[in-house]
């Protein structure tokens, strides 16, 4: 499903809690990015967004200072921390620290070579040959090839396996798709030419971690990983343990000899533990709760823009969203900067109801910001009184609270429903589930490094999480034109008339993309930064 936003408590969903306001929100499989332009050309090279890419490692800290724990706390993950199945913040916090992916994604979503050393796009972008790093094992001492790497992407391509990661790849990449052609070279060969590919094995894609050919689940009992960190301890609602791993691919890395994670109940416990000197930094941190905290004391926030956001979907082939400008109505009711003040601490960037966030390279620049217009609203409606009831878990609570009172302002009336996420991300995912079959709801999705890992599952005729019901022909052939564009300009074509189509439609409402930051002690440690999908990278972390 999605992926995770902003506290933890993720269920297989859209959302996760990984990023901006991540809470239970969709992970899907990718994260916002701040600053993306690049990004393309970060996939093949300066060139186009297909070819070799061959990127440095991040640069080294100057004279980083050795040793010391850091101690981070976290909400405790709601269920089993299996990299194959994970889809929350924190279970995927820990696991980062211990497995390593193909590809890492930056803090600017760039693709960074981790365990793949390079890649190229073949036969127009429907075949992906990646180049491993060479000399890398896992802690129990088993070097890296072809063959785990394949075992591992088999796994998570298994319909039996309910991997998370299953969504980011339908309609891309089947069962018995990838290959070996060496034993450095892995060979990905894809249902369709998709020039965006690396992205869907990178991070940005969170399930898609490398682990052993012989994995068979136990993550916690028997935790081996080509990472930075060795787990020493997990008890599930205590914390984990970590220490330095000492065979970790990266000479000199990582800086630290551990890492210790502990779990609090509530954002609130989280965030005194940071005040009272108990932790040093948040994994998930909320960004309505740290504003305040900027410049205090020794708390440093650090926040980047992403691509994470809360879908308010509506369907439309019930009434009264059938009508298109009922649609339209509400979202010319919306106060979308009173939006992100209330809800974001103003930490997020405008949305303009479609999935093309300004920080995507081809986002369309001409399309008008929509902005609260009560005259406008008033016309659509044409003296029709409307009604209707909203459905959300927890996580979207102050969302629902912000939209009903913005809404009421205009003669709308809006009904809370609110369901426990347990209930809400439950059910059929077929048939009833309240995220994909009620009238209107709000999800939470993570952010994204690429536009069609919102469009794909979200809005593209029978996507797997189409909450809205919407189907567009002239959608969906633009979609695939952008999957398989290999230039700036069709790619900019096409992603204009993806953009126009749900603006006008709205059948999802997008209000605001969110932000994310991360809160830390500023005078202990050097080296933490906020993550677009709140990852954590403590390879570079080290104590002042």
């Amino acid at each position: 499903m999605p992926a995770p936003s902003e506290r933890t408590t993720f269920a297989l969903s859209p959302s996760g809690r990984l990023g901006g306001e991540l809470s239970r929100r969709l992970f899907l499989g990718g994260a916002g990015g701040a600053a993306l332009a690049g990004l393309l050309a970060a996939c093949a090279g300066e060139g186009g967004t297909s070819g070799t890419v061959q990127a440095p490692v991040a640069a080294t800290p100057t004279a980083p200072k050795r040793g010391g724990t850091l101690r981070a706390g976290s909400p405790p993950p709601p269920t089993a921390v299996d990299p194959l199945t994970m889809y929350d913040g924190s279970a995927i916090a820990i696991v980062q620290l211990v497995a390593d992916y193909l590809i890492w994604l930056d803090r600017d979503f760039k693709l960074v070579p981790r365990l793949a050393e390079k890649w190229a796009a073949e036969e127009g972008g429907k075949k992906w040959a990646f180049t491993l790093r060479q000399g890398v094992t896992f802690s129990d001492g088993t070097p890296l090839d072809a063959e785990t790497v394949k075992a591992s992407f088999d796994r998570l391509l298994d319909p039996d396996g309910k991997s998370a990661a299953l969504s980011a790849f339908d309609t891309v990449l089947a069962k018995g798709g990838v290959s070996v052609r060496d034993a450095t070279t892995v060979v990905f060969t894809l249902e369709r030419a998709f020039s965006d590919f690396p992205y869907l094995v990178s991070a940005g894609n969170y399930n898609t971690l490398i682990l052993k050919k012989d994995y068979k689940g136990g993550f916690t009992e028997k935790p081996i990983g080509t990472g930075p960190f060795l787990l020493e301890s997990y008890d599930p609602s205590a914390g984990a343990t970590f220490t330095r791993n000492p065979k970790y691919w990266e000479p000199g890395r990582p800086y630290l000899d551990g890492v210790e994670i502990k779990f609090y109940a509530d954002d609130q416990a989280d965030l005194l533990a940071l005040q009272s000197g108990e932790i040093d930094v948040q994994i998930l941190s909320r960004a309505s709760l740290t504003g305040p905290l900027k410049g205090l004391a020794d708390i440093t926030v650090d926040q980047v823009a992403g691509t994470g956001l809360t879908a308010f979907t509506l369907r439309v082939d019930k009434p009264p969203f059938d009508d298109g400008q009922v649609r339209q109505a509400i979202a010319y009711a919306l106060d979308r900067p009173g939006v992100n003040a209330t809800v974001y601490d103003g930490v997020g960037a405008l949305g303009n109801d479609h999935l093309l966030a300004s920080l995507f390279p081809a986002a369309p620049k001409d399309i008008a910001q929509r902005a609260k217009d009560p005259a406008k609203v008033a016309a659509l409606l044409g003296g029709r009184k409307l009604s209707f009831t909203l459905t959300y878990d927890p996580p979207s609570k102050d969302y629902a609270l912000t939209i009903q009172n913005q809404l009421k302002q205009v003669g709308i009336e809006v009904v809370l429903d609110q369901r426990t996420s347990a209930e809400f991300y439950g059910g059929d995912q077929a048939k009833d589930t309240p995220w994909l079959f009620t009238d209107a709801n709000l999800v939470g999705w993570a952010g994204r490094a690429v536009p069609s890992q919102f469009i794909i599952p979200m809005v593209k005729s029978g996507g797997v999480w189409n909450g809205s019901k919407y189907a567009n022909p002239a959608l969906d052939a633009a979609a695939k034109a952008y999957d398989a564009a290999t230039g700036d300009a069709e790619r900019k074509a096409q992603a204009e008339i993806i953009a126009k189509a749900l603006n006008e439609d709205a059948p999802v409402i997008i209000t605001v993309w969110s932000g994310t930051v991360r809160a830390y002690n500023g005078r202990r440690f050097t080296g933490i930064a906020a993550h677009p999908a709140s990852y954590v990278d403590f390879t570079s972390v080290s104590q002042l």
